[in-house]
């Protein structure tokens, strides 16, 4: 300290530039969603780290991106993932961020075709990956990409323990790269339910709800069947579907699964308790919804599903939550944080929802506990984990990588 007794001055935190890979709006794609979610946490928590994508596109498209998007990648041409690489290599930039999710690098066959492969080969600075999707019985040819891109990349992050374990047992990455940081979810300040109710124009009605975007791999029709069931009970009880058709699922097949919806709807008389708002919400527009519902549904139907950013949500906003036990949520709504029914069961999730319904103290104990536990995930926090893992890769000595991940990655 000095003589004068005075605190010196901190050393300045020194700029850091990173490539984030990945989709951006206006693509409608929560990897989308995520990434620009992350990118304004980090920004918060470190100023001085820039952020600039190699936005991947769909074939076909001809999105307006704004200046922030260097470089283009399109998803069916694996020679322009090599090129992004290159010029990134050609860049100030410090650091690579890839947030994976299969279908965004690379073709299904019989096997599964790399893309992100000549990247790989190509780029010359130290990686990061984020591994949306983590498959616990991989293909040879799945094995060999996610080991391909684990023994490239200087750290690996996932969102459940579950996935850390997948990665090192059933992959061979090493342990003491992996670092679980979970899904970011923003910080709900207002948690009045039924003042959000009113302004929704839901007053007294008993609000179930799921958002996302749209296609079978959900679930939905068994939560429309469950709810015949639930109204007998709970006259008021209304089911809301808050967000559009996944895109890629309207290019193949049309409209035709929401249709089916809405027909399933009308076959069991149910068109005044459930609701389809086919809208791409706001950030602002989901936590709103989910301030005003007394029970948040995840029917999904694939037990392998590692991360579910609806499920953090629903947590980071303190609901009663009922869900199928994929993998996700096996691990998030542990300790009575929600209750977990059968796959495919219209039957488990009217019992559990009707069971949320009809004991206030048992909703209540459930927002307390998934509260408690989605405290921990909300962005502030994990904009400043993700960040201090990101200047740790440029560090020759990897003792700080590991010193950011005793800190509770």
């Amino acid at each position: 300290m000095p003589s004068n007794g005075a605190v010196p001055a901190r050393p300045p935190v020194p700029p850091v530039h990173v490539a984030m890979v990945s989709t951006h709006a206006p693509r409608l794609c929560g990897i989308a969603t995520f990434t620009a979610d992350l990118a304004s946490a980090i920004a918060v928590a470190d100023p001085a780290m820039r952020i600039s994508w190699a936005a991947i596109s769909e074939e076909g498209t001809d999105h307006r991106y704004g200046p922030e998007v260097k470089w283009y990648i399109r998803q069916q041409r694996a020679a322009t993932y090599g090129r992004a690489a290159s010029a990134i290599n050609a860049s100030d930039i410090d650091v690579v961020s890839i947030q994976h999710e299969f279908g965004l690098y690379g073709d299904w066959d019989e096997t599964f075709d790399d893309h992100l492969e000549p990247f790989l080969d190509t780029l010359e600075r130290p990686l990061v990956t984020t591994f949306h999707t983590v498959l616990p019985d991989p293909s040879p040819s799945v094995l060999a990409a996610v080991r391909r891109i684990g023994e490239r990349s200087r750290a690996v992050v996932v969102m459940a323990e579950r996935a850390r374990g997948i990665l090192s047992e059933r992959y061979a990455l090493d342990p003491s790269t992996i670092h679980v940081i979970p899904h970011g979810v923003p910080p709900v300040a207002d948690r009045n339910r039924d003042a959000m109710k009113a302004r929704l124009g839901l007053g007294g009605r008993r609000v179930i709800s799921t958002f996302g975007l749209v296609d079978p791999r959900k679930g939905l029709e068994y939560m429309i069947e469950a709810m015949a069931a639930v109204v007998r009970r709970h006259p008021l009880a209304l089911y809301l579907l808050l967000g559009k058709t996944h895109p890629e699922l309207v290019r193949r097949a049309g409209e035709r699964y929401r249709a089916g919806l809405r027909e399933l709807v009308q076959a069991h008389g149910l068109e005044d308790h459930v609701r389809f708002v086919d809208e791409y919400l706001t950030q602002a527009e989901i936590v709103n919804y989910l301030v005003a519902s007394d029970v948040y549904v995840t029917p999904y139907l694939d037990p392998h599903q590692i991360t579910s950013g609806t499920l953090s949500y629903a947590l980071g906003a303190g609901k009663a939550i009922v869900s199928t036990p994929y993998a996700h949520a096996i691990e998030a709504l542990d300790e009575h944080r929600g209750l977990l029914v059968d796959f495919r069961s219209a039957h488990g999730l009217a019992q559990a929802v009707t069971r949320v319904l009809d004991s206030d103290m048992l909703r209540e104990t459930l927002e307390c506990n998934a509260s408690t536990y989605g405290n921990q995930m909300a962005w502030p926090a994990v904009g400043a984990n993700v960040s201090r893992l990101y200047r740790s890769v440029l560090i020759p000595d990897d003792s700080e990588v590991h010193a950011v991940q005793g800190r509770g990655l």
